[in-house]
């Protein structure tokens, strides 16, 4: 079964249950600020684990001290689905363990 975009008012109530994340054209997006160029990139390294065991993957950028990811579902054209919240939520699980704000 395919997986379906979320309606505007699905995605505002989600994104208060994550805060500091945000849909930005159409993606679901956030920027984490960690405390040194090799905090950052453990993160990623955590991320792409992550990534990888729900093969739902974000375009992650990596910074000095920062890491940004930003989400969408192609197979839903784009849109913004429950399986990109599915992967902020993983992500934001491990953030605190990674000193991550």
């Amino acid at each position: 079964m395919p997986t379906q975009p979320l309606s505007q008012k699905e995605i505002e109530d989600r994104l208060r249950e994550l805060p500091g994340w945000s849909v930005e054209e159409d993606r679901l997006t956030r920027e984490y600020r960690l405390g040194d160029h090799f905090a950052a990139t453990a993160f990623v390294v955590h991320v792409a684990r992550i990534q990888q065991e729900l093969d739902h993957h974000s375009d992650l950028t990596l910074g000095y001290n920062t890491v940004a990811l930003s989400v969408n579902t192609h197979s839903a054209g784009g849109a913004v689905t429950d399986k990109d919240f599915g992967l902020a939520e993983r992500v934001e699980g491990i953030a605190p363990g990674h000193g991550a704000a």
